[in-house]
């Protein structure tokens, strides 16, 4: 099968749907099927493998507690025009195809099978409340919608109608169940360690309320390290520690896919405080295939990783407090804490990205036409084949007041 993936955010900057993206071409690559990506990104040279191919720079803007990327115009038009034309996929795979962004570029222009992943996840989208009834036209013409979980399904639905089968994110869990332990922490050796990963500067991750909790864990525990691993500046991050706290508190920076995996294998908790804005929380099942014991704030996402909490403990999130007495029970119960490493390989498996990806190609075959077979752009169906072909106006047509609006 020849399969076109589109990846609205910027490649080489850190983030779960590059992730995701990088990660099923990768597999579906390895499957013997030929996948190409279409992605933006800051330099169009960190676009080193052959299959990747760059979409032009992006405008971020604030996005559900992050921020998203926005990419629109004719420039733009011409690369997603040019890359569907020269690809003869036999399927596009759309990422987030909602915002203004080369997601939603494609769906406009593109004629023939198209499947789409809805990764974002809030209470209510100020985009999709203002736009949806502008873009579901183009959106109509998806023909297989994928959500990474329920929440993330919620919200397409509510937005913007039709249904989503669910398929959550995916885990190479063998690169995380096996291998050394991260450097100077070896779990249950140089302990009680708790770990923490991500972007520690966004709010809605939560660090400040862990932060908040490690006062109450050093008093129970007062060698107690905090390992925060993530982008960002030092210099910043020791002034959110404060001084209090600096001599239990380790900054790691970012870490390569390799040392994230041997973090977690060395860990004595993971705690993920995370607060708004999570549709699944793939570093919890990276950390369940590690073997690490969770605490996690009770988010929806979070909750259905971690199977209503027989696999990871629980509390509600922004309460310092009860994420303290949580972190402090666990450090102090070894055995409990051998029974959910013992416990999370063992959930993680269902998050294998050999079986997720399985599920994403049955759902590819359920938009193929009968008789399948590839077809390149300009050609005439043949056996009944759907020709993957290009519209150029509906983009034309609305890329000023679209990229009016992400400008305001």
């Amino acid at each position: 099968m020849r399969i076109g993936i589109v990846c609205p955010y910027q490649w080489d900057v850190p983030g779960g749907v590059q992730y995701h993206v990088r990660d099923l071409a990768e597999t579906l690559r390895g499957m013997g099927h030929h996948v190409e990506v279409l992605t933006p990104a800051e330099r169009e040279e960190s676009l080193t493998d052959p299959w990747l191919t760059f979409a032009g720079r992006t405008v971020p803007v604030p996005y559900n507690g992050s921020m998203a990327s926005v990419q629109f115009g004719p420039v733009s038009a011409a690369r997603v025009r040019r890359w569907l034309r020269e690809g003869h996929f036999d399927v596009v795979h759309v990422h987030d195809p909602a915002p203004p962004s080369v997601g939603l570029l494609v769906c406009m222009m593109a004629e023939g099978p198209i499947v789409a992943t809805f990764h974002a996840a809030a209470v209510r989208s100020k985009w999709l409340a203002a736009w949806g009834p502008v873009i579901r036209p183009w959106l109509e013409k998806i023909s297989g919608r994928i959500a990474v979980s329920d929440f993330a399904r919620r919200l397409q639905v509510e937005h913007l109608g039709g249904d989503a089968v669910i398929i959550p994110n995916g885990v190479h869990v063998q690169a995380f169940s096996a291998g050394p332990p991260f450097a100077g922490h070896t779990r249950g050796v140089d302990g009680p360690t708790i770990g923490f990963v991500g972007r520690y500067r966004e709010p809605r991750k939560g660090l400040p309320v862990l932060l908040e909790a490690m006062r109450a864990v050093v008093r129970a525990h007062p060698g107690a390290q905090l390992l925060v691993a993530g982008r960002g500046d030092a210099g910043e991050f020791r002034e959110l520690v404060g001084e209090d706290l600096r001599p239990h508190v380790q900054l790691l920076g970012e870490l390569s896919e390799a040392d994230k995996a041997a973090f977690l294998r060395s860990v004595d908790v993971y705690c993920a405080p995370n607060l708004l804005g999570e549709s699944f929380g793939v570093i919890l099942i990276e950390a369940l295939a590690a073997g690490a014991p969770i605490v996690a704030s009770d988010l929806d996402a979070f909750a259905s990783v971690l199977e209503g909490g027989t696999a990871g403990v629980l509390v509600p999130r922004g309460d310092a407090r009860a994420l303290a007495r949580a972190l402090t029970a666990l450090l102090a119960d070894p055995a409990r804490r051998a029974e959910l490493a013992a416990r999370g390989p063992a959930v993680a498996a269902a998050y294998d990205w050999a079986v997720v990806a399985r599920r994403i190609l049955a759902v590819y075959e359920t938009v193929l036409p009968p008789g399948g077979g590839e077809v390149t752009a300009g050609d005439e169906p043949a056996g009944g084949a759907a020709e993957l072909t290009v519209d150029p106006r509906p983009a034309r047509d609305a890329a000023d007041r679209l990229t009016r609006w992400a400008r305001r």
